[in-house]
């Protein structure tokens, strides 16, 4: 299907508007005491919870648990109209989203550390989702592991997550359930979808969970438009010893003239003011399209009481093309504030990934003690086929008014001249010189990791303290292939890594209600790939393939769970190896990593509804992101940097969400929320930064039903002010706010 760009500019909200009026008389109808329980029962619906699967150690309660666990669930995806996973995540305060490095991508902080989407799990399972954009229709939850996690879940093959880890639960069916959404967005995104289950057989055996998503329009930003196709099929079967549960996902996505992230020049000495909220300087030619068919298959025996053997498959074919053009800013004030380069990278990729567990599960008692044993191996698979070539702009791309400042000679031909604020379109430019035809993906990185793990809870004074220790065998094989200039014979470098990352983890009841916990757990990932060019530079070593590093954690908290509700705080400590670039001869940089950047802080969090007509969600955070060992060359002077702030950690963040159900009014519910982000720093040597930040969103919704259905009207806004803001410089690079989005849908369910 051809997606025309001006099929759906200056769309109304007539549908939708047309369907809402349609069940208006609804509204003045006398409400049963039948209608008052369904109302009383959608409205109840769990948005939150602190219960979580935890890789190794499975299923746990909340308060059992030495982690900082936090699981959003369906409703709340539904509730808050959520789109993608970042969507959902601003709910959480330890958690900021941003964009990818160029593409259309979701990239979040957690802790202050990057999280890739390579590095997001689906039930436990690294590699099998789909690592750009992911729709959350299809998770019943959506977890959110504060903290490290290589005992629980293994090494990322990503390279991230040293901060925390989510992990995506896909639905079941657990009821009859048939649900509609019809939805509207943006300044044109029509949609909506559906959501059916059902189990069958005498006993209710079997189970069938089907979802669907379909979303076209143009966004809150000007001119970009996206189209989104979302299909997942979850079939159980449950009877007597054996559960068997297969899932299957299939996500398309496009994004048509996406809004690039900015770098900012070398020269520059303070950072420019944002544009406008809703402007967009991305190139007409430029877009993302994302395609992801995925799969587990998951079976569950009883072979003794208390004992429970588990294997687990997944798989994972995606498939990317994208032409960007980020742009890099060389101005900040003046005559010629705004005036950059921008470049064009065009990249097709290919992956192919498997994972696959074993396990067992057993729970038993001596001498008073309770144990809860876990043992298995675990490994994933991961295939990377891509190519990549940028554009040769005319010169006629390279003057004008735009180039003030900026002399056309001083620019390569990969570049042509633009400008934050007024941006010009140019033609898409032809290729450059590439080796083989682009059609032709190459095998660029192969991950192969195994490992096995142990561990046990035990259980003392019948089960007030419990006491973890355990550890993971990893065994991490990493490739690179690199590509003469001449044809095939390809270089291979190989990088092999054996670690053994241990965990102690022990909680203290001292009643039902409270928990007090700690743990040790330590990060393991494997070192990152140099890249083959940054920031319009060539970088010296592309391809080096770097040691994988391991860090430690030490966390302590406190939960406590009364009136519905429960709090969590949490302090902790964690470091991770920090990557730079370093100045070079020529137009050239030498990639590396070197120093160490330490991260302290608290959590502070409450969820729940301490009331039917009172329901709180978020929290706040601080962050201490010292570095500890690194230097930088500037101007050929080798200069420390310890003691400077990470790039892109705010000390402060703030999410935190209140809904009220007013008694005047109590088919009625209406939401609020405020993000806070500190300032940031945007470069390693903390001369450039970008001022803190407040966001307001707003919404309600009302629930009334007919002929004993339920329906469910919406709406919301975010950046309720529109506010221009930056919103992020993680990675040291910058990310523009989301300018005010409205939303709107009307759910009916039978």
């Amino acid at each position: 299907m051809v997606f025309h760009r001006s099929k759906f500019r200056g769309a109304s909200i007539a549908p939708l508007a047309a369907l809402l009026a349609s069940t208006a008389p609804a509204f003045a109808q006398d409400t049963s005491d039948d209608d008052a329980i369904i109302v009383t029962a959608q409205q109840a619906q769990k948005q939150v919870v602190s219960d979580g699967n935890l890789g190794a150690l499975g299923d746990q309660d909340a308060m059992s648990t030495p982690f900082n666990v936090t699981t959003y669930t369906a409703q709340l995806v539904l509730d808050q109209q959520a789109e993608t996973i970042g969507d959902v995540m601003k709910n959480d305060p330890s958690v900021r989203v941003t964009s990818g490095n160029g593409n259309q991508a979701e990239l979040f902080v957690v802790r202050g550390f990057p999280l890739f989407g390579d590095d997001i799990a689906i039930d436990g399972m690294y590699g099998v989702a789909p690592r750009q954009l992911i729709s959350p229709e299809l998770y019943e939850g959506i977890q959110v592991l504060n903290g490290a996690s290589a005992f629980l879940y293994g090494a990322p093959p990503g390279g991230s997550g040293v901060g925390g880890g989510i992990n995506l639960t896909p639905k079941r069916a657990q009821k009859e359930l048939y649900r509609a959404t019809a939805s509207f967005g943006g300044k044109s995104i029509l949609g909506g979808n559906f959501d059916a289950g059902k189990r069958f057989g005498g006993n209710d055996e079997f189970g069938v969970r089907l979802n669907g998503v379909y979303r076209q329009g143009e966004h809150s930003i000007d001119n970009e438009e996206k189209r989104v196709i979302v299909g997942g099929l979850g079939v159980d079967y449950r009877s007597g010893i054996a559960r068997v549960m297969l899932d299957i996902g299939y996500e398309n996505q496009r994004v048509f003239q996406p809004r690039p992230v900015v770098r900012l020049g070398a020269a520059l000495t303070t950072v420019p003011t944002p544009p406008r909220a809703d402007y967009n300087f991305g190139q007409a030619w430029t877009y993302t399209k994302l395609r992801d068919l995925y799969g587990t298959l998951r079976v569950e025996l009883d072979i003794a009481k208390d004992v429970m053997l588990y294997a687990a498959f997944g798989m994972r074919d995606g498939s990317e093309f994208g032409d960007y053009s980020t742009i890099t800013v060389l101005s900040a004030s003046g005559a010629t504030a705004g005036n950059s380069t921008q470049a064009r990278l065009y990249v097709p990729r290919g992956d192919n990934n498997e994972a696959g567990q074993i396990g067992l599960r057993a729970k038993f008692n001596t001498a008073g003690i309770s144990h809860q044993l876990n043992t298995g191996v675990s490994a994933v698979f991961q295939e990377n086929r891509n190519r990549s070539t940028a554009g040769i702009f005319p010169a006629s791309t390279r003057t004008g008014a735009s180039c003030t400042g900026t002399p056309a000679a001083s620019l390569t031909t990969a570049v042509f001249c633009s400008n934050l604020y007024n941006a010009p379109q140019v033609a898409k430019p032809a290729d450059t010189t590439i080796l083989t035809n682009l059609s032709d993906l190459r095998r660029v990185q192969m991950f192969d990791y195994g490992s096995a793990y142990i561990s046990d809870t035990l259980g003392f004074l019948e089960d007030a303290v419990l006491l973890t220790v355990g550890a993971r065998y990893q065994h991490m094989i990493s490739r690179t292939f690199t590509y003469p200039v001449a044809t095939p014979p390809y270089v291979v470098t190989k990088v092999v890594r054996d670690a053994v990352t241990p965990v102690v983890g022990i909680v203290v009841k001292p009643t039902e209600n409270i928990s007090i916990y700690a743990n040790r757990i330590e990060a393991l990932a494997q070192g990152p790939v140099a890249p083959a060019t940054f920031g319009g530079s060539t970088v010296a070593n592309a391809g080096t393939i770097f040691e994988p590093y391991r860090t430690v954690q030490y966390e302590a908290g406190v939960k406590v769970a009364v009136q519905g509700l429960t709090g969590t705080a949490a302090v902790y400590q964690t470091s991770q190896p920090i990557t730079s670039y370093l100045q070079g001869t020529g137009n050239t940089v030498t990639f590396d990593v070197g120093g160490e950047q330490r991260n302290r802080g608290f959590e502070l969090s409450l969820n729940g509804e301490p009331t039917e007509w009172l329901r709180f969600i978020g929290g706040l955070t601080y962050t201490d992101a010292t570095v500890r060992d690194q230097f930088t060359v500037i101007s050929g002077v080798r200069t420390s940097l310890v003691g400077k702030r990470g790039i892109g950690v705010p000390e402060w963040q703030v999410s935190f969400g209140t809904e009220v159900v007013p008694p005047f009014l109590k088919n009625a519910t209406f939401t609020g929320r405020v993000v806070y982000t500190d300032k940031q720093f945007v470069n390693n040597v903390n001369t450039l930064s970008i001022p803190a930040w407040t966001r307001f969103d707003l919404g309600a919704r009302y629930v009334f039903v007919a002929d004993g259905h339920p329906i469910t009207l919406r709406v919301s806004a975010e950046n309720v002010a529109n506010k221009s803001y930056w919103s992020s410089a993680a990675l040291g690079y910058l990310t523009i706010g989301a300018p005010r989005t409205f939303k709107a849908s009307v759910t009916f369910e039978y």
